[in-house]
């Protein structure tokens, strides 16, 4: 049994890319991150925003509690098959109860991400036999089990106490991984019980990106294509197309290369790979973000910009450069000098922007973009043979 068990543990030497069965896992967050932005636009005020955070963490939980799995366990068995396409079908239901997850379909949200995440460990305790193996999976149902109460709770209130009780079942799911998961009887996790495969690892966290912009392509190609193509709205079609353009290379640069080579140079895989999803959260929040802001300026690129309006024009690119800042520290131990300054640029220009057309503020963010791009670019050729240095790493 024992035996058994342990083939569905992922192989030292077997293929460690992507399989097309986590590519078409990865279909149902396009239209996550697509639903995420309309939950946004449609109320951009402080609340809309923190609720929209919220619902992007709890989703990003759920991708990433697959990536493990997939990254653990030999997708190619048809048991972990099973279990990807079943948290695939849990997940489109998600994404179905995003726009009215704080209103009628609470409890429709919290009830489907309570039996994916609680649905997962159970499935694995039973197709696992192995003592040694179980005590992982065992675990995560604990801790899941903890979350799934403020989840639930909250479903069935409304108001502000849903925002606190569902704000503390994302934070109990993200604090207790980070802590290890500690468990009476069971301990808790230690790097070597979590073998991480590199190579997979960091093209997972790559190829979630690429959706990201995905859904900014979407989201500009879907406005532009619902408005007439005059020259006003043309050029912010063009101009939003650019934004997406340097997120990509920005992204890109140096620690987006080097991720799987510091995976495997870190003395704490695990500590890396959290402190990355962090940073690719923090960047997935700046992409639906800036995909708001794209709709709006294609829609209405002259006129008055309200500061609503400014904050999403605005804050997309400066959160995105917050969560690649934290990218770059976690994988090179450094952050670029242009990253700050980008950000107090931003800063900057935002009460200027109130002044200003929605085109002119698109603008504005896409040359500040540009300079970290041309900078990047520049240092490549410097530094070209520059080495990761995860935290604990050699200096």
């Amino acid at each position: 049994m024992a035996g058994e068990a342990r083939e569905l543990l992922r192989r030292p030497g077997e293929p460690q890319r992507t399989t097309f069965l986590e590519l078409f896992f990865d279909l149902a967050f396009v239209v996550t991150l697509i639903q995420l932005s309309h939950v946004l636009a449609s109320d951009l005020s402080w609340r809309g925003a923190f609720r929209t955070l919220v619902l992007l963490f709890a989703m990003g939980w759920i991708w990433y509690i697959t990536v493990a799995i997939t990254d653990r366990y030999n997708p190619h068995r048809p048991v972990i098959q099973v279990l990807v396409i079943a948290t695939l079908v849990g997940t489109l239901v998600l994404v179905a109860a995003v726009p009215a997850a704080f209103g009628e379909r609470g409890l429709v949200f919290a009830g489907a991400y309570v039996a994916i995440q609680i649905g997962r460990p159970l499935f694995t305790l039973f197709a696992l036999r192995d003592r040694k193996l179980r005590r992982r999976p065992a675990r995560a149902l604990c801790w899941f089990s903890v979350s799934a109460v403020p989840w639930l709770v909250g479903a069935v209130t409304h108001g502000a106490a849903r925002d606190v009780l569902w704000t503390l079942a994302v934070a109990v799911d993200y604090v207790a991984f980070a802590l290890g998961r500690p468990t009476p009887g069971l301990g808790r996790s230690s790097s070597s019980e979590w073998r991480i495969v590199a190579e997979h690892l960091a093209e997972r966290y790559r190829l979630f990106f690429i959706i990201a912009l995905g859904e900014l392509i979407l989201v500009t190609s879907l406005t532009f294509s619902g408005n007439d193509m005059a020259v006003d709205k043309s050029a912010a079609f063009l101009t939003s197309i650019g934004i997406t353009v340097l997120l990509w290379r920005i992204y890109i640069y140096r620690a987006g290369e080097v991720l799987a080579t510091a995976i495997e140079a870190s003395p704490d895989p695990l500590r890396l790979a959290i402190s990355t999803l962090s940073a690719h959260m923090v960047m997935m929040a700046g992409i639906v973000v800036t995909a708001v802001g794209v709709e709006l300026v294609i829609a209405h690129p002259l006129g008055h910009t309200p500061p609503d309006w400014t904050a999403v024009i605005l804050g997309g690119p400066a959160l995105f450069l917050v969560g690649r800042a934290q990218f770059e520290h976690a994988v090179l131990r450094r952050v670029s000098r242009d990253r700050p300054v980008g950000l107090l640029v931003l800063a900057v220009i935002a009460p200027g922007a109130l002044l200003v057309p929605p085109l002119v503020v698109a603008l504005a963010a896409t040359a500040v973009l540009t300079g970290i791009a041309i900078t990047d670019t520049v240092r490549t050729r410097q530094s070209a043979s520059e080495k990761p240095s995860p935290p604990g790493g050699p200096l």
